[in-house]
């Protein structure tokens, strides 16, 4: 393990501390949980994994609006704003 500064605000600090107390988990070890997760969100091949298990699910929902219209709509709104 490499050591490693941080700054955090005061409210960070005194949370973290909270809940170090409350739990009974060192500062640290809050502090590599929260990286591992943040690792684990954002980390390229899961990204991937989300975006690919999110696919398709509204296709069988019929209170959206019209996706194709609203695009129209925006590229009309666009173009007359150049236009000016």
């Amino acid at each position: 393990m490499e050591r490693m500064q941080i700054y955090l605000t005061e409210g960070e600090r005194k949370a973290l501390a909270a809940i170090a107390g409350r739990t009974g988990r060192t500062q640290s070890e809050l502090i590599r949980e929260a990286v591992d997760g943040f690792i684990d969100r954002y980390q390229e091949g899961n990204r991937l994994d989300l975006l690919r298990s999110a696919r398709g699910m509204w296709k069988d929902r019929d209170d959206l609006p019209d996706f194709e219209a609203l695009r129209r709509e925006f590229d009309e709104r666009h173009e007359a704003a150049v236009e000016r």
